[in-house]
């Protein structure tokens, strides 16, 4: 039992939780829990992360909305990157299934299902994570960064210039644009190549175990420390030591990082004993940090101290001549599972024009669903539309609401100003949301409110069918 891969499956309905984790239990090792505040006590205390995720969208306290389904894919790729998360519900709209996708699931199965056809499907996406363990390494001179657009070099250049250079690196950029594989460039490609690499994700932590995992700690230190511990400070010797979403770094902790950068200094959790570290620190972030500063949300002084050389990490959209070769990479990469197939000239124009909100992660996974839906087969623009994610464009915007849009509309008679208005409200919160990945706080900070505002105005979008 203990070789079972390990599965979470996240669903509020007890009879459904409990026969799903039944029939599954000779396959996985499953946790079955049913919110996401469950779901984060569960993973905080996990040394071994569980491999596939399987999650219904209508989660309390709005079981009859997806928003808290969709806010719980990002956060358990913050907990695990490599993660595939499965989505099983009821609430199986189009525009539902596709921001699922787009977020960074991986499937998504409506409810009532069959089991077999789970378990099949269950089984493809373990298969793909053998697939990735055990592919070979690109070379250390590219770096595994794939791509020939001018942004691309940029890129590239920047990486070779601040590889050596014994400062902090600040990465920004989008979810899923690739800040991680930046990140490990920056170590490979340096004279630390050969010492340790560790990644901390900041989100994933709360503040205290953020602390003991960076610091590490004494026994007694905390009720769960009962025995001493070292830190990734500690353990990343003379390496590197990448901090993932640094933005979500609690302000607290934040004072005490700023020592480590300024002199190496530190303490672990418990202890009045001063350590040094020679780490070389790389932080990433979605976030913008300069805004975040002006908010009171991040330090001033580690702001500058972390952004002595800054990365800024392109996003998928600015990288046009690049998409198709991502396509060609992805289908390469995942050759063995049968994700080859063909896209006629419409297909093409329409991959070139798509937008890829959710980036090289959205890329990557609509590239494994072609191939597990469309295996060796000539895919038309239609089949392929049915996977993209609606782009909202601001050429779109500005055609529909000319004044000679608007005229348009008035003159047809069935014009409401309240429905025109609740419609402008939902896609600038839902437009926020993606932003954001889905943190409300964050998404309130963009709009200009506060969360509760947010909260009632998504709960009133919600009665009117539109959330």
């Amino acid at each position: 039992m203990a070789n079972l891969p390990g599965l979470l499956l996240v669903d509020d309905d007890p009879l459904i939780g409990e026969s799903l984790a039944f029939v599954l239990k000779d396959s996985f090792s499953v946790d079955l829990v049913a919110t996401r505040d469950e779901v984060k006590r569960l993973l905080y205390g996990r040394a071994i992360l569980p491999q596939l995720a399987l999650v219904d969208l209508g989660l309390p306290p709005s079981p009859h909305s997806p928003n808290e389904g969709f806010a719980l894919i990002p956060e358990l790729l913050n907990f695990n990157p490599s993660i595939k998360i499965l989505i099983l519900s009821g609430q199986d709209t189009q525009e539902n299934v596709r921001h699922a996708l787009t977020l960074g699931a991986v499937d998504f199965i409506p409810k009532p299902c069959d089991m077999e056809l789970l378990k099949a499907r269950l089984k493809h996406q373990m298969m793909i994570l053998d697939a990735e363990r055990h592919k070979p390494q690109a070379e250390q001179k590219e770096c595994g960064q794939i791509g020939n657009s001018v942004v691309m070099e940029t890129l590239r250049n920047q990486i070779q210039q601040f590889a050596n250079s014994p400062f902090s690196v600040l990465i920004e950029g989008e979810s899923g644009s690739g800040k991680e594989l930046v990140a490990q460039c920056l170590h490979t490609q340096s004279q630390r190549s050969k010492a340790p690499c560790l990644i901390v994700n900041c989100a994933a932590f709360s503040s205290e175990l953020l602390e003991a995992q960076l610091f590490g700690h004494t026994k007694g230190a905390f009720t769960s420390a009962i025995t001493a511990r070292s830190g990734f400070f500690e353990e990343a010797t003379k390496g590197s030591l990448i901090l993932d979403e640094i933005g979500e770094m609690p302000l607290q902790l934040q004072s005490k990082l700023l020592r480590v950068l300024e002199n190496g200094e530190y303490y672990r959790l418990g202890e009045t004993k001063v350590r040094k570290s020679q780490a070389r620190i790389i932080a990433s972030t979605n976030r913008n940090l300069r805004a975040e500063v002006i908010k009171g949300q991040f330090r001033n002084d580690l702001y500058h101290r972390l952004s002595v050389l800054t990365i800024q990490v392109p996003t998928l959209s600015e990288r046009e001549e690049d998409k198709l070769l991502l396509l060609q990479h992805f289908q390469q990469f995942y050759s063995e599972m049968g994700t080859l197939f063909r896209l006629d000239e419409e297909a093409k124009e329409s991959w070139q024009a798509y937008d890829f909100p959710g980036n090289i992660r959205e890329l990557r996974n609509i590239v494994i669903r072609l191939g597990a839906k469309y295996p060796n087969q000539l895919i038309k623009k239609i089949q392929l539309e049915k996977e993209l994610e609606s782009n909202l464009t601001h050429k779109s915007v500005d055609d529909n609401n000319s004044e000679e849009s608007i005229i348009h509309q008035l003159n047809d008679g069935d014009f409401s100003l309240d429905k025109m208005l609740l419609d402008w409200e939902h896609r600038y919160i839902n437009a926020a949301l993606k932003i954001s990945d889905e943190n409300l706080s964050q998404a309130a900070r963009i709009l200009g409110i506060n969360r509760t505002t947010l909260y009632s105005k998504m709960q009133r979008l919600s009665k009117n069918n539109l959330s």
